[in-house]
């Protein structure tokens, strides 16, 4: 009953005006933005962040937005998997493989529509789970101490390449440069850490400028050195004649990829590629022989959808609860949180009870506006796959540097941004994962603090640091989620590549 008081006070504040109104275009621009091969929404909620910021936006009001941007990525990105065989990100790859046959069958519209109710119902069954199973473990998170805090963190960190990562050995340095880069300023001793006098650095690197120097800006130079000036090919969207017999067809399909993607978003490391992949494993599974899987089973759509966008409300239970993001993107809303000066965790739930539930109030609104944006404006979003970068970047960019410079109103952040857009340039080429910078740059802090409080506890004793039951645990999981994805990684991907045309 305590959790449905607060849910009922959550929509409260999600149903006032200006958050609704700011929940569609947050939706809305997810949505064209998951449309865009390549961006996805990590790149998507980056790119928006600025924008929050110059608009001036109370943090209910932005957090709300950029969650409803995550959200509406995640049903964008099977736009252009349909209709174009071009995953909008690697989630959507799976909606590849009965999404383009569809399309090539002249079934676009239902494609597009089936995929649309799949990521409603996988995003519905999610955040239900997000409800019920978030305070109970901030509740849990409150049993933690600062050695458990430590375990966790180092856990997150252990888990980041995921069974689905390509180089964990590379995500690891990723993270390590993003821990070098947290000791930038100055520490909770008054000693300064590489600062070389430079006024600016005294209070570290601002998370917000890095997430956009290395997202936005980065994604900038690749499409300025690939010269993409046109625009790709489209496929014409036939007139919906979608029933709803076709729609109850794919309903169990969508519940099971739902929650399966809802238990993969929750798991550190996992996320919604593989959310995406046992969703589409486990019907094909399931329908066996009967079904035409590959060759444009809807089924085939519905699955994957439901699990990636389950899996997306699932990432938000670790962020919200333990302060730990679940996904490459709750990281980019986790900085957020902390640029607002709010700190994730348990203790979120009881002195920031108003922003938790009203963006998980906004959530279960967006799934609603997202399926009644999806469907009729189906043809609009198929638009933008045509539009040129050569006019698209410019705005991006411009975005970018206007948010950022109205944060502080220095130019030193605006070079400083670029020059994170150059590393994240060379990280990107030498395939070195952005997520895991960011991660480290957020986390670092809050990990130096944990182990210097464990530590002056035990009088310097470290094995304070396992001296708990729930620590050894964490440290348990820690080393297997760091041996895991050398053993089932490559297992996994080679199926990928068995089940991908």
């Amino acid at each position: 009953m305590e959790t449905l008081g607060f849910l009922i006070d959550g929509f409260g504040v999600a149903l006032a005006p200006h958050n609704l109104m700011f929940a569609l275009l947050g939706a809305f621009l997810g949505t064209l933005i998951g449309a865009l091969p390549g961006l996805g929404p990590a790149n998507g909620v980056a790119i928006l962040i600025p924008l929050a910021f110059s608009l001036g936006l109370p943090p209910e009001t932005a957090l709300i937005m950029l969650t409803s941007v995550y959200a509406g990525a995640m049903y964008g990105g099977r736009i252009s998997s349909i209709l174009l065989n071009i995953p909008g990100d690697e989630p959507a790859m799976m909606t590849c493989l009965d999404g383009y046959p569809m399309a090539q069958k002249g079934k676009a519209a239902e494609a597009l529509a089936v995929s649309a109710v799949a990521s409603f119902i996988g995003s519905l069954v999610a955040t239900v789970g997000l409800i019920l199973l978030a305070p109970m473990l901030a509740k849990f998170a409150l049993t933690f101490g600062p050695a458990e805090y430590f375990a966790l963190f180092l856990l997150a960190f252990a888990t980041l390449g995921g069974i689905t990562g390509k180089n964990p050995v590379k995500t690891i340095v990723a993270a390590c440069i993003g821990l070098m880069i947290a000791t930038v300023g100055i520490d909770n001793t008054g000693v300064q850490r590489f600062t070389f006098g430079v006024l600016e650095l005294y209070e570290g690197v601002d998370f917000i400028i890095a997430i956009v120097g290395l997202f936005a800006i980065s994604e900038l130079l690749f499409f300025i050195e690939a010269r993409a000036s046109g625009g790709a090919p489209r496929m014409a969207v036939n007139k919906l004649s979608l029933s709803l017999a076709d729609i109850k067809a794919v309903i169990p399909s969508s519940l099971r990829g739902g929650a399966l993607g809802f238990i993969a978003g929750v798991l550190p490391g996992a996320g919604a590629s593989l959310g995406s992949f046992i969703g589409y494993t486990l019907e094909k599974r399931i329908v066996g022989k009967k079904g035409n899987f590959g060759e444009g089973d809807p089924r085939g759509v519905a699955g994957p959808e439901a699990g990636n966008n389950g899996a997306s409300s699932g990432a938000l239970v670790p962020m919200l609860t333990l302060g730990v993001p679940g996904s490459g993107t709750t990281a980019v809303l986790l900085a957020l949180l902390i640029s607002l000066n709010i700190t994730p965790g348990p203790l979120m739930f009881t002195q920031n009870a108003d922003i938790v539930w009203g963006v998980i109030a906004a959530l279960l609104i967006g799934n609603f506006l997202l399926l009644l944006l999806n469907i009729p404006l189906v043809g609009i979003f198929v638009k933008l796959l045509s539009v040129p970068p050569m006019y698209l970047l410019p705005v991006v960019t411009m975005v970018a540097f206007v948010g950022i410079y109205s944060i502080s109103n220095t130019t030193f952040d605006l070079y400083f941004m670029v020059a994170f857009g150059a590393a994240g340039y060379v990280l990107r080429k030498l395939e070195i994962p952005l997520v895991p910078v960011i991660l480290g740059l957020l986390l670092g802090p809050e990990m130096e603090k944990n182990l210097r409080h464990a530590l002056d506890i035990a009088n310097g004793d470290w094995t304070i640091l396992w001296n708990s039951g729930l620590a050894i645990s964490l440290w348990a999981l820690a080393g297997i989620g760091l041996v895991l994805p050398y053993v089932v990684g490559p297992l996994l991907r080679r199926r990928m590549r068995g089940d991908a045309p």
